[in-house]
């Protein structure tokens, strides 16, 4: 990240050293005398979680900002979703059977990054969560045509490193959760989502609530595997309960290929505008 800006006063990094070589005493080896931007132990207390909650929104943000990335396409889908010349590592024969949507990201993510080079990467962008299965298909697919995609990792009490293909400089990591989401949506233009467990139902219902509430705008909303998304929910019976409208099972397409998802992207209404203003698709922000 560039620290370029201009200013008289002596660096925060140039303190950090300076008090790196103070004398050892009882004094300076306190916790109270440690520089509090310097000083893990003081940053991690409860009552700095505000502080931690905008550092987390803050980073990424001024990253995208300096890389000049405008809008993204967002990839949400399981983790354990294996490759198809790896359908004999999946733990059951239903997991190994949605290894197809492993490819349809891979291609999905190769077709928007396409798009994306035309406005020199800056526009189109693909974001995923960073680890692997479907969001390793989506990185890679971006890797497989030239361009640079983003990844949204997060701390995990089982660690995944992030997957390989994910451009280095554009992957983050986090500990909250709702900043992570926030940063999902913040420049989305279309939102796809592919088979997955809690986490990408997580992911997709909050989308869709801030679309059904207005809190974002209605961005082309893909559902892939019709037959997956209905055995799992019964959409039909939330508008005949009345729990949700009939109007609300509009916000959403299902789709199976990736150049169906295109095609609904192209045509999805308002396709090709432009958003005004600097907080992306989510409103208020």
């Amino acid at each position: 990240m560039n620290d370029d800006h201009r200013h008289p006063f002596r660096k925060a990094h140039a303190d950090i050293e300076t008090a790196r070589e103070v004398p050892d005493t009882p004094q300076t080896r306190a916790p109270a005398y440690r520089l509090a931007f310097a000083d893990d132990n003081f940053l991690c207390r409860d009552e700095l979680r505000p502080v931690r909650l905008q550092l987390e929104l803050l980073k990424p943000q001024m990253v995208m900002e300096e890389r000049g990335i405008e809008s993204t396409v967002v990839l949400f889908g399981g983790a354990r979703i294996p490759a198809p010349d790896k359908r004999d590592t999946a733990r059951s024969t239903a997991l190994a059977d949605l290894s197809c949507y492993y490819d349809e990201a891979r291609k999905l993510a190769q077709l928007i990054t396409r798009k994306s080079l035309d406005s020199y990467g800056r526009e189109w962008v693909i974001c995923t969560g960073g680890g692997p299965g479907v969001m390793e298909a989506g990185n890679r697919g971006a890797d497989d045509v030239g361009g640079h995609s983003i990844g949204l990792n997060i701390v995990l009490p089982h660690e995944q490193a992030p997957n390989e293909w994910v451009t280095p400089d554009l992957c983050f990591n986090f500990h909250y959760f709702a900043i992570r989401k926030m940063h999902f949506l913040m420049r989305a233009r279309a939102v796809c989502v592919f088979p997955g467990g809690f986490g990408t139902m997580d992911e997709t219902f909050e989308a869709l609530t801030l679309i059904q509430t207005g809190r974002m705008e209605r961005v082309p909303f893909l559902l892939f595997g019709r037959a997956f998304w209905e055995k799992i929910i019964n959409w039909e019976a939330l508008a005949e309960a009345g729990t949700i409208s009939s109007e609300d099972l509009k916000l959403f397409r299902f789709v199976e290929t990736a150049e169906e998802a295109m095609e609904a992207i192209e045509t999805w209404p308002g396709a090709g505008e432009k958003r005004g203003g600097d907080s992306g698709a989510v409103r208020g922000g």
